[in-house]
């Protein structure tokens, strides 16, 4: 989850105070479309306001128009070069265009201004990770890690699944255990279980698998990858009647979510194991 820009509250005369005021008010009540009003009105009225192109920007992504984001963003660079929150906004929307690369670019130049903004090295190892780069992103989500831990404990949580996460790409499925348990500590999520089941899945430990896979199951119902998952399992520890079953839900499930060749390729696989199952008999 991308850590998202504040509003910032900056204004030059009494005219331009309303309409940033009534941007911000709007803005925080949800309503992008009054906000982006009230924030162009405030850059008609000073045009070299670096915080009210900031705003806009921001709102801009809110509506998910990211190439006006990116043009607001580079304007409120151009006005003010130091505005740490415009580098984070416009990574934000080149991230949302798939563009990772100049989202990494962003970030840095945002920790060349400070070096204290965890936003930054957590936004900047997500994009790392777009682009294959594990090893890098590990090293940015520590450093956002490092200035944590006056952070609220939903957004630790967050950097330490897709620390997690990356280790369990990196088949460091130990280490990955470690940080998903403490993202379940602050906050536990069906996410952090399903990875964490995932990497107990890699370590051979079946059991904690099993029981991980249940747990996400249990927090969402219809679940379908970790039904397709335990019944995996289960199937493997010898338990074939409850192994079937989940693999039916996995199937119910996939075919719901109109996921085709995932529902396909479960309904051949209990065919085989029905075939197994009758010779057993």
């Amino acid at each position: 989850m991308l850590v998202l820009s504040c509003i910032t509250l900056a204004w030059a005369d009494s005219a331009t105070e309303s309409s940033m005021q009534t941007g911000t008010t709007a803005f925080q009540a949800g309503d992008f479309a009054a906000a982006l009003t009230a924030f162009s009105q405030a850059i008609d009225q000073d045009s070299s306001s670096a915080a009210a192109y900031g705003n806009r920007c921001l709102t801009y992504i809110q509506l998910n128009s990211y190439p006006q984001a990116i043009e607001d963003c580079n304007q409120a660079i151009v006005l003010n070069p130091k505005l740490a929150e415009a580098y984070l906004n416009r990574g934000l929307a080149h991230y949302r265009l798939g563009q990772a690369a100049a989202a990494i670019e962003d970030y840095s130049q945002l920790l060349q201004l400070t070096r204290s903004d965890y936003r930054a090295y957590y936004n900047r190892g997500l994009a790392r990770v777009e682009l294959g780069q594990y090893r890098e992103a590990l090293v940015d989500y520590g450093e956002a890690l490092r200035q944590a831990p006056l952070l609220d404990r939903v957004t630790q949580a967050e950097i330490h699944t897709d620390r997690g996460l990356v280790l369990l790409m990196l088949k460091n499925p130990h280490s990955a255990v470690a940080d998903l348990t403490q993202a379940i500590h602050f906050n536990p999520t069906d996410r952090a279980y399903y990875n964490r089941a995932c990497a107990c899945q890699q370590q051979g430990n079946r059991g904690g698998a099993v029981r991980d896979f249940s747990e996400v199951i249990a927090r969402v119902p219809d679940y379908a990858e970790a039904y397709w998952n335990r019944g995996l399992l289960l199937y493997q520890q010898g338990d074939r009647d409850q192994a079937i079953a989940d693999l039916q839900q996995a199937a119910r499930y996939f075919g719901e979510r109109g996921e085709a060749i995932a529902h396909q390729q479960v309904l051949n696989l209990l065919d085989k194991l029905q075939v197994v199952e009758a010779a057993l008999v």
